[in-house]
């Protein structure tokens, strides 16, 4: 895909503020359709050997849905090094306000994306801050920013308490204090439960959360900053009714699978775009914002 690229144009901090530019790695580019790469899909945890094509297609309706609220989209370029796993872009770095943050994400077959989103960001004019070493562990998809200056960080199984360490020392001498929210055991250490897999910011005081998983604390955390809470419809938790996109201005983007979920969404007065993700978000756990790596927000 051919976008015009405008230099220097990152930020962080925002969940929710209208998305302008957006980091993509399409189901090609991650190669879905070397037979090579899709042999491991047992061991990556997807639910079935993935259908290359209609994951493409439906990863084409993503974009064409970014297009219509005049979201830039870059797509990052093919590289042997990447596994089924690389569509799923959120993971693998956490741009800031001062520069990209290079996750080291907890799944091992993971790792290697991290170095490769720094060097293509370096290209954009997107320095780097910092990066997670060993025996730190972070993944992006357990990073919300609650506010510009407050990050809060799920300890789980994909970030550890190394990590998370890591990230207060990089942040700290820019002022942003970083929480860490513990996560539930769910479905094992093999699964790929987020913080985001739990709560999705909205706007900066609405979340839509699987609040049977949140711990309390976390629940009291986000009462105590005055967020309204919008439940899934608990039948759509297997296929990823909480993974939300905010797109800024009342508008989300969301898997037209969960359409109980997303008509209470609209009954909240929130405008909801979706596309199809039985093949490229359900099958590999991994939904709108995974599929995404917002570098501007307004």
């Amino acid at each position: 895909m051919q976008e015009t690229l405008t230099k220097f144009r990152f930020n962080g901090h925002s969940m929710v503020g209208a998305l302008e530019r957006v980091l993509v790695c399409s189901p090609r580019i991650a190669g879905w359709n070397q037979p090579e790469r899709v042999a491991r899909w047992q061991e990556l945890g997807f639910h079935r050997a993935p259908d290359f094509e209609k994951a493409q297609s439906q990863h084409e309706a993503l974009c064409r849905e970014l297009r219509t609220v005049s979201v830039e989209i870059i797509e990052l370029p093919s590289t042997p090094d990447f596994s089924l796993d690389a569509v799923y872009t959120h993971d693998a770095s956490l741009p800031s306000d001062y520069g990209l943050i290079v996750m080291r994400p907890g799944k091992p077959n993971r790792q290697p994306e991290g170095p490769i989103h720094s060097s293509f960001c370096k290209s954009l004019d997107i320095p780097t801050l910092g990066t997670i070493t060993p025996p730190g562990t972070t993944e992006a998809g357990d990073i919300l920013w609650l506010d510009p200056k407050t990050l809060l960080i799920g300890h789980g199984y994909r970030t550890n308490a190394a990590g998370i360490q890591q990230m207060r020392d990089l942040l700290a001498p820019k002022g942003v204090q970083v929480l860490s929210a513990p996560l539930p055991y769910g479905p094992g250490p093999s699964a790929c439960l987020h913080l985001m897999s739990l709560i999705s910011l909205l706007d900066d005081h609405i979340a839509l959360v699987d609040l049977p998983w949140l711990a309390v604390e976390t629940v009291e955390l986000l009462k105590s900053r005055s967020f309204k809470f919008i439940e899934i419809d608990y039948s759509e938790r297997d296929t990823l009714a909480c993974n939300v996109l905010a797109l800024g201005n009342n508008r989300l983007l969301a898997i037209e699978e969960n359409r109980n979920t997303n008509a209470r969404l609209r009954e909240n007065g929130f405008d909801v775009r979706t596309f199809p993700g039985s093949e490229l978000c359900i099958n590999g756990s991994g939904g709108p914002t995974c599929l995404t790596r917002p570098l501007l927000r307004a």
